[in-house]
């Protein structure tokens, strides 16, 4: 554990407060990518099954409990409770092409080929790619919420203080995951057109994402 990866742990769990609080209060999931969510209900699955094998500390059991309940509450909000405001026509993404490609990618490319390696392998990239639905929901839409946008920064942000994690264990560890690495500053890139928006404009009116 260093100072980068709780401020990330810490982004990513703000991100999923904003965006439950955003959906129950105002009893309406508008400009929420579902598939986006489902994708991040599939990532946490694969990615925290070691839960059912490896105990690390109470920390990180508690971490992977609370992300793998919320990413599972937030599919039901959205599919079952306020299915009725959920924007189908403009969520159109087909995530079969970042499934597919991921697995694959993972079946050839991992540390060890084992299920849980081969699964955790799979998380990784998926997630890199996870947020597509929801910036191209954006770009459809032309413009997102001010708490839709806040939750898309704070995301984005743990995935950059990630990076920070790695390179510093990389220096004063002598230790770092090539595949982490890799999909992570994937992931980082993609949130990059969001970012500056976000930092120079208010309110975001976004003509292009994919």
């Amino acid at each position: 554990m260093n100072i980068f990866r709780l401020l990330a742990d810490l982004s990513h769990l703000l991100a999923i407060i904003i965006l439950l609080l955003k959906i129950w209060k105002t009893r309406s999931c508008a400009g929420i990518s579902g598939k986006s969510q489902i994708l991040f209900s599939i990532v946490y699955t694969a990615r925290y099954l070691d839960l059912l094998t490896t105990y690390v500390s109470a920390y990180n059991t508690v971490m992977k409990i609370v992300f793998i309940a919320a990413s599972y509450a937030t599919v039901y909000l959205m599919y079952v409770k306020f299915k009725a405001t959920y924007d189908h026509n403009h969520d159109t993404f087909r995530i079969e092409f970042l499934l597919i490609p991921s697995l694959i990618l993972a079946l050839l490319i991992n540390r060890e080929f084992t299920v849980m390696e081969v699964l955790w392998t799979f998380s990784i990239y998926l997630e890199a790619v996870a947020i597509l639905p929801q910036l191209f929901l954006v770009s459809k839409t032309g413009e997102a919420e001010s708490i839709t946008s806040h939750y898309l920064f704070a995301l984005g942000s743990y995935r950059g203080l990630y990076l920070l994690n790695w390179i510093y264990r990389y220096i004063f560890e002598d230790h770092y995951e090539l595949i982490a690495i890799v999909a992570g500053v994937i992931q980082t890139v993609l949130y990059c057109d969001f970012f500056y928006l976000y930092i120079t404009k208010g309110k975001l009116k976004i003509s292009l994402y994919i």
